[in-house]
């Protein structure tokens, strides 16, 4: 089953002030957009990020990452269709369309809209209304309005991709959204439970608000990860994903690959869940001259099935030989790519031990790393 989302950005969100529009504008320690980003990523297979063609900072920061890239449209419907446009060829079967300004969105909530697609051609969060309504002139009360039935509509709301596509295809547009869309082609969309945390900014006081939802709700754990490997005959060694030319190589079960594992077991012990020879066990032969990140791509999933999303990582390389810095570069990329994170979220380094002990006797290499993550 292929997923995507299509995060819409194209709106210039001044009434929230600050001077710019409000995805760009920062919350909690990041900006609203990174918020919102991060929340689908290890959730969906494709995430399309719909910028005004103004944002020119916006599109040279985002140009050439995990993220596809769509022009906004004259209105909102027109900009969701450009995001589904930009998914045309990638076999997409199942589409989310979330607001740029709802950084609060929980991970379950993503889920559960994903979820209700298995059984419904479409589905969307609702928050039943729970106060009394009224009717005014602004100034004085003219009336009152029954609130049974009534539910505020949030995002992500989710679709069959092919439906969505033939709904906006057909309709002559001025939407309030994309279930009004796809009711007026005759879909049924189911209601999945909305979350009161998963506001929308608008108005100044919304990121206050946002602000404090992000800063209470943070579940912050932090890892340790150690790991040693001798030296043996070889050509090279494989640290932190890269192959290094050296005299010697290293000796283990696996690649021997003794930056990740530092890594990996970091992020497992962030999750209280073990070490890499509990997962991988060093007995089973097929795992013998396996990969190291297949060992860090699962430590990966399983933090996002346990609902925690990796801030960032810090590796130390402790050796006398090979030298780290001129490959440290290519190291955080490796490290990047496979857990999904941006490059400054990896800290790549080495040090030596001054010639003391098995590492600076150039008996072996030593690790140490750091993760932290962050329920989401």
């Amino acid at each position: 089953m292929t997923t995507a989302a299509i995060i819409v950005a194209a709106g210039r969100g001044l009434r929230a002030g600050g001077g710019m529009p409000k995805q760009w504008r920062p919350l909690a320690g990041r900006r609203v957009a990174d918020w919102t980003i991060d929340r689908f990523r290890r959730q969906v297979d494709h995430i399309v990020l719909v910028l005004s063609e103004d944002d020119q900072n916006a599109w040279d920061e985002f140009s050439g990452s995990d993220l596809l890239l769509a022009i906004g449209g004259r209105d909102r419907a027109g900009s969701v269709r450009n995001g589904l446009d930009a998914l045309a060829d990638l076999g997409v079967e199942h589409v989310l369309v979330h607001d740029i300004a709802r950084p609060c969105v929980s991970r379950r909530a993503i889920q559960d809209v994903l979820a209700a697609l298995i059984r419904h051609e479409a589905a969307a969060p609702g928050l039943a209304v729970t106060d009394a309504l009224w009717t005014g002139d602004g100034a004085v009360v003219t009336g009152t309005q029954d609130r049974a039935g009534l539910f505020a509509a949030q995002t992500p709301q989710g679709f069959h991709y092919d439906a969505i596509v033939a709904a906006h295809a057909a309709h002559p547009g001025g939407a309030a959204d994309d279930v009004e869309v796809a009711r007026a082609s005759g879909m049924d969309v189911a209601i999945v439970p909305g979350d009161a945390d998963n506001i929308k900014i608008t108005r100044p006081e919304d990121f206050d608000r946002a602000e404090r939802i992000l800063r209470t709700d943070m579940d912050v754990r932090l890892g340790n990860g150690y790991d040693v490997h001798r030296f043996g005959d070889g050509d090279h060694v494989i640290l932190c994903g890269v192959k290094v030319p050296h005299d010697r190589g290293l000796q283990g079960h696996s690649d021997a690959d003794v930056g990740m594992h530092a890594v990996t077991d970091a992020i497992y012990g962030a999750l209280a869940q073990g070490d890499i020879g509990q997962h991988f066990p060093p007995s089973d032969p097929q795992w013998k001259g396996a990969a190291s990140e297949i060992f860090l791509r699962h430590a990966v999933e399983l933090a996002g099935q346990m609902g925690y999303s990796i801030s960032n990582v810090d590796c130390t390389l402790v050796c006398e030989y090979p030298k780290i810095g001129p490959h440290a570069p290519a190291m955080r990329e490796e490290m990047a790519q496979i857990m999904g994170l941006r490059d400054d979220q990896v800290s790549v380094k080495a040090t030596t031990s001054e010639r003391l002990g098995f590492t600076g006797r150039s008996e072996g290499i030593a690790s140490l790393a750091t993760a932290c993550l962050v329920k989401s």
